[in-house]
């Protein structure tokens, strides 16, 4: 049986993706949760996964482009992606969102994560 495990944002590194993003994630069994730091102008380009997404705004604002339209996520608000959705993400204001993924992103811990890093 897997151990329980205790993590502290402050003490997990902050992993620069671009200019105006960053990125910390804890990887459980089956299960990823990730904090990402989106200055106002962040855009995540178009791309889709097989894992499902919750994404919750802690602070700001996050425009998700999807097939079935855009929406304005806030402070407060959670968007749920369906696995191979294709979607994108603008930050309209400076942000913080919590992303979890089912599975875990394994090109994240691979690092073939190219589409986020420009």
């Amino acid at each position: 049986m897997a151990s329980s495990r205790h993590f502290r944002w402050a003490e997990i590194e902050s992993e620069p993706m671009n200019p105006l993003m960053t990125r910390q994630y804890v990887t459980g069994t089956g299960i990823m949760l990730a904090r990402l730091v989106l200055k106002k102008g962040a855009h995540v380009p178009l791309h889709h996964h097989a894992n499902e997404q919750v994404s919750h705004v802690v602070a700001g604002a996050l425009d998700f482009v999807l097939e079935e339209g855009r929406v304005t996520v806030r402070t407060g608000e959670i968007l749920c992606i369906p696995p191979h959705a294709p979607h994108e993400v603008i930050a309209l204001e400076d942000s913080v969102a919590l992303d979890i993924f089912n599975p875990p992103r394994q090109d994240w811990i691979d690092g073939n994560d190219a589409y986020l890093r420009s």
